[in-house]
């Protein structure tokens, strides 16, 4: 990014990246944990984040593909208040049902990662403002801010819990706190969005819209192919990842060698460090071999490592093998962003970003309702980490 001067709108938008991945980090750290204090047993909380993706990816196609047409700082704010939404209601009931109602038609992140129609509404508003020889570079230093306050989440998390235990708050009134501070950065994140310009938006020609309404679907039009085709490709890929969510990952932790939040949050915050650094050099593979090379060659030795890491017979061992596998599981991410980005028309990047990122979030969905029974029974709590990698 050092030939390109991000606008006061990118700047921004690199901003409420960061305070979003803040609030999500913190939040998948003690996530499952906070649930189980709440009285809910594993198979219960699985099928809590398979429908809180679930309702994630209904509300995301939604708000993605009606952003180039009705207008993506609306859709950005929408979302922020849905976030705020959810918070709300996981701090105030331990009720099952009204978890479900808020998980669903809420935004709330229990792997840590992208959740909404941020990334996608995001994607596409950088791609208008900054030149196409740069997105490449731009997206991974996005990714890198993200993977960098999603580390500072999880380490604020895991210390601040810790620190109100050891003041004598009880741990689910500890873990509740995050959940607050959650809501809270929903409602700033608000507040940022309000304040985007219009350069953002997509600016209509008539090269831009297709000649009849029937052309389009989905926000789609000249590239409803080739989206589809990725979103099949980009869908199984996240069911494998969604076996082992990072608030699972955690909680896999805290159970196999009694791990303490102050020190998960550590732990995780090692990870993502690694993850930011792994996406920023993706930025300079991809300039020598390629963007679907990038994305290729790296897959194949993280899910390897990830099947390692309940192989591990200690503590100190199975952090190794997961920051090992964290250094370069970022790498496809940027380089996917980018790719897609620059094989769609302009008006059609919300929707396209949009619609890969529900394909993801749908592939994702399925698997924690699988996992959480798994994670239920000591004899098969590794299972997860040996589907998601192969």
């Amino acid at each position: 990014m050092r030939n390109t001067i991000l606008s006061p709108d990118g700047r921004l938008l690199f901003v409420t990246r960061g305070l979003r991945l803040f609030a999500y980090g913190s939040l998948s750290v003690v996530l499952m944990i906070y649930l189980s204090q709440l009285g809910l047993s594993e198979t219960r909380t699985g099928l809590l984040f398979t429908l809180a993706l679930f309702g994630d990816t209904a509300i995301s196609l939604w708000l993605t593909t009606s952003a180039d047409r009705k207008g993506r700082r609306h859709m950005l704010i929408l979302g922020a208040l849905l976030m705020v939404f959810a918070g709300a209601v996981f701090s105030v009931t331990d009720n099952f049902i009204l978890l479900l109602v808020a998980a669903t038609i809420g935004v709330i992140s229990p792997s840590g990662n992208e959740v909404g129609p941020f990334l996608s509404i995001e994607q596409a508003a950088l791609s208008q403002i900054v030149p196409d020889s740069s997105r490449t570079g731009v997206f991974a230093w996005y990714n890198l801010a993200g993977s960098f306050t999603t580390a500072l989440g999880a380490l604020f998390g895991g210390l601040l819990t810790q620190a109100l235990q050891g003041a004598g708050v009880t741990p689910l009134g500890s873990y509740r706190v995050i959940v607050v501070v959650y809501a809270a950065i929903g409602l700033i994140l608000a507040f940022l969005f309000m304040r985007v310009s219009s350069a953002v938006e997509v600016v209509r020609t008539t090269d831009t819209v297709p000649e009849k309404a029937a052309d389009s679907f989905l926000g789609l039009h000249k590239s409803k192919g080739v989206v589809f085709r990725l979103s099949a490709l980009f869908s199984l890929d996240a069911f494998g990842g969604g076996f082992i969510l990072q608030s699972m990952m955690a909680y896999w932790f805290h159970v196999r060698f009694n791990v303490q939040p102050a020190t998960l949050g550590g732990i995780f915050f090692g990870a993502n460090i690694l993850a930011g650094l792994s996406s920023l050099s993706a930025a300079w593979v991809a300039s020598r071999i390629g963007l679907v090379r990038t994305m290729v060659f790296t897959h194949i030795p993280s899910n390897i490592l990830l099947i390692l890491v309940p192989l591990m017979p200690n503590l100190p061992l199975a952090v190794g093998v997961l920051l090992l596998r964290f250094s370069i599981s970022q790498m496809d991410v940027p380089t996917r962003q980018s790719y897609t980005m620059a094989i769609i028309s302009p008006d059609e990047r919300s929707a396209a970003a949009g619609i890969t990122g529900v394909a993801r979030t749908t592939g994702a969905a399925v698997s924690p309702m699988l996992s959480g029974p798994l994670l239920a029974n000591a004899a098969f709590m590794n299972v997860p980490f040996f589907l998601a990698g192969a």
